[in-house]
Formats: C-alpha cells, structure tokens, sequence
C-alpha cells in the first residue's frame, strides 16, 4: 500500500522544524561557546573545544560562584515563597469574602500594573535607605512580595475551586485560617506550582533592583556577577556564556522537574 504524505503535512513540519532550530539553536551556541576560547568563537566556529576547564577557573577567578549562587537562590526561593502566601491569600480573600467595596479594591489593585517600575525605584530606593535596608538581600525580596499579576492569577484559578468545601468545613465549625491552610493549598497545588515557577523565574532573573540595592561583593547575585562578567575591556566570552550557563541551569531544572503541574496550573486544573 503506497503511503501519501499530504504537501500541507509537509510544509507544517518543515515549519515546526524551522522553528525548532531558531529556538534550540542559541542554546546550543552557547553551550559550545563555553568549551571554547574567545578568539574561537569570534572565527564563529560551531564545534565543542577543550577549554571548559580553562574557562571554569577563569570564572572562579572572578569571584566566589558558590556563594552568588547561594545569594540567588536564597533570595528567588525566600521571595517566591512569600510571594505564593502573601498572593494566595489576596487572591483567596478577594474571590471568596463579599463586600460593596471589593471590586474597586480589586480594580485599583490592577491599575497598578500600569506603573512601570522605574517610576518606582526613586520612591522604593528612598524608602529602603530610610530603613537602613540598603545593600541587604532584604531589600530585594520585600519589594517582589505584592507581585499584583499573581494576586489577579490566584483569583482567577479560585474561581474553579469549588466553594462546597468552604461551606461544608464553615458548618463543622472550622476556622477561615484553618480552611485556607489545610483545604484550600493543598487543593490548589498545581495554581502553586505553576506560580511558583513564575516568580522564582522572575527573582532569579531579576537584576535592576539588586543592582541599586547591592553594594557588597559578598552580596551579589548572578546576573550582577555576569554583568562584571561583561564589563572588562576584553571580554572573555568563553567565560561569560560558560557563566551563562551555570546560571541558566536552576531555571531549567525548576521548570523541568514541575512541568506537569505548571501545565495543570496554567490551564486551571484544580485537585
């Protein structure tokens, strides 16, 4: 029997092939850029070479990777912690207690987001130099806890929660705390996951504000640490897409190993 391959079929994989390459193919550059020295990878060459030992203590040499590494990730995973309690509940509070006043809170809070962060710096910088916060990792995680977006995506996946259950938990005589601790999170745990994601993504990758607010070597981040990276007279771009990619490795790792539940999440599964 002879097999017919329609031209649309073929046309729509060539395309997703297509696409594929553009997307996997920066990655690709620099994960073979790390392996090489600068002078190779401005003659463009495409192959793995054998410095990535070489490269790996030129990074060293820059500072202490482990421990901006341990500042990153106590910061992102502090802030998207927080951030998951501090919006849940907002986004909890603002679906399920009634009042007339609710949805213009909840309209003003939105608005909000029209407000580009640098016409906040000045005002949050002023603030945290008042509280002697300056050049301290607190200062980075206070500001990320209010992150309005999450507060709105809570709401809407509350919507999907089923409300019985706060009924049924009211009548035995459960307190709201209680509810939303031991009924609500654990229901909503892949709306959790999804956001989690999000805004440890977010934090990790987050590099104006702790530029502002981090003076101290020993308080630096990753993407201060490959902004230094950067600034030198002659770069070493061996080094910098090596570091690069050191520093891409935890948010793949992340969004990898809660794939399932960020699809469940985002598509507003409830369980």
């Amino acid at each position: 029997m002879r097999l017919r391959i329609s031209p649309i079929r073929i046309s729509m994989y060539a395309f997703l092939s297509f696409m594929a390459f553009v997307s996997i193919f920066p990655f690709y550059w620099m994960l073979v850029s790390s392996t090489n020295s600068t002078t190779e990878i401005n003659k463009g060459k495409l192959t793995f070479g054998d410095q990535l030992i070489s490269n790996f203590i030129k990074l060293n040499e820059h500072g202490d990777l482990l421990l901006v590494f341990w500042n990153t990730g106590k910061i992102a995973i502090t802030t998207a912690v927080l951030t998951l309690i501090v919006c849940s509940m907002a986004g909890y509070g603002f679906e399920v207690y009634r009042n007339k006043s609710r949805e213009k809170a909840y309209s003003l809070l939105l608005g909000t987001m029209m407000i580009p962060f640098a016409a906040l710096m000045i005002p949050l910088f002023t603030m945290m130099a008042k509280l002697n916060m300056l050049d301290t990792h607190l200062a980075v995680i206070l500001p990320g806890l209010g992150a309005v977006f999450i507060v709105f995506y809570f709401r809407q996946c509350t919507k999907a929660f089923p409300k019985e259950l706060i009924d049924a938990a009211r009548v035995d005589g459960v307190k709201d705390w209680k509810i939303f601790f031991y009924i609500y999170m654990p229901v909503m745990k892949n709306t959790y996951a999804a956001a989690f994601i999000i805004v440890f993504m977010n934090s990790w990758n987050n590099f104006l504000w702790p530029l502002l607010v981090l003076q101290s070597p020993d308080k630096t981040v990753i993407n201060l640490f490959l902004s230094s990276l950067g600034s030198a007279y002659f770069p070493d771009f061996g080094v910098i897409m090596l570091g690069t990619l050191i520093a891409t490795i935890p948010t793949l790792f992340v969004f990898f190993f809660m794939q399932k539940q960020f699809v469940a999440g985002m598509t507003g599964s409830v369980k």
